[in-house]
């Protein structure tokens, strides 16, 4: 599906098979000389067959589109390697750079899975293959003209002046175009509206040196700050209240906090997987061991990351036994 934002934006529903993020949203927005492409799609043949319709209906190609990357997941940067012309400008964060000009890293999975308590449950640290973020990775990118852009760095196009703030946390670096004179955003996923974006940890549980909860939530107020009229999020619809859609992801996480402590309440020390396993989902399945394996992952990562942040917070304290890591409240 194509819905036009404005006279100039176009926002492009790519679809994510079995997934139950359903799709992400590529923005085209046209240009006078050159066009921008913000976001892709995993790669993966469905994808590739939505963006190909989409350059067809709205009537342009990449010889003349640059592209914005949000951030390093695959479902916004899988399509790039296929995408790019020799001409072609692809701007992003240093971090979503390397991700990819390096074939894809799977190292930090087994880890993962073993150290958060995963294993035990069954779910083996050999197959990375069950997280979609290996499964459809992008292809490898090495073209000469990936721009690393950050914080106030702006791009024209057409007859929008879009700048660029860093919200890391959500991943290791994460970008928003903002256009004052429209009050418009491009949030990644930074800030989604009817779903709440996915917060994980990006080292070893063990080894764990960066709060990216603390990072995430600090960042949200920095979006709170700007006049914004509507916020175009990297999947599903549009926001019309992005600064009530704040407010509401700080309850969010402030009642995840609370629920960690709770679990913890009861002295004893739990690993991530076991705390995962006591929280509340809003996932269709009638117990822990009905979700999928990519979904144990993805809530994993969440328990994980609250984790991490109540540790710098000086609550909590870890464990590290036999391989695994174990957390406990501090009393």
């Amino acid at each position: 599906m194509i819905e036009q934002i404005d006279s100039t934006i176009y926002r492009i529903e790519v679809p994510l098979p079995d997934s139950p993020l359903k799709s992400t949203n590529s923005y085209f927005i046209r240009g006078f000389e050159r066009n921008l492409l913000i976001d892709n799609g995993f790669n993966m043949p469905e994808c590739i067959k939505a963006m190909e319709e989409a350059q067809h209906s709205l009537n342009f190609t990449m010889d003349n589109t640059d592209l914005f990357l949000t951030h390093l997941h695959s479902d916004h940067i899988g399509l790039t390697a296929y995408l790019a012309r020799p001409d072609t400008k692809v701007y992003t964060g240093d971090y979503t750079a390397h991700t990819l000009s390096v074939p894809e890293d799977d190292a930090f999975f087994a880890p993962f899975v073993i150290q958060s308590g995963l294993a035990l449950m069954g779910i083996s640290p050999e197959d990375p293959s069950v997280h979609p973020g290996y499964e459809f990775a992008p292809t490898v990118f090495t073209g000469s003209n990936v721009r690393i852009v950050g914080e106030g760095f702006t791009l024209k196009v057409g007859d929008l002046c879009l700048r660029c703030i860093e919200t890391t946390g959500h991943a290791p670096d994460h970008l928003c175009l903002y256009e004052e004179r429209r009050k418009l955003i491009f949030t990644g996923d930074h800030i989604l509206g009817t779903i709440t974006p996915n917060n994980t940890i990006w080292e070893d549980p063990w080894d764990v040196q960066k709060d990216y909860l603390g990072f995430y939530l600090q960042n949200i107020e920095k979006i709170k700050s700007l006049p914004i009229d509507l916020a175009l999020p990297g999947h599903r619809a549009p926001i019309t209240d992005c600064h009530g859609r704040i407010d509401e992801l700080k309850e969010h996480h402030k009642k995840r906090l609370n629920l960690v402590l709770h679990i913890l309440d009861d002295g004893a020390f739990h690993t991530g997987a076991q705390v995962t396993e006591r929280m509340r989902w809003d996932i269709k399945a009638k117990s822990w061991d009905d979700f999928p394996t990519a979904q144990k992952l993805f809530a994993t990562g969440e328990a994980l990351s609250h984790l991490v942040h109540l540790i710098f917070c000086g609550e909590v304290r870890k464990e590290l036994v036999d391989g695994v890591v174990y957390f406990a409240r501090v009393r």
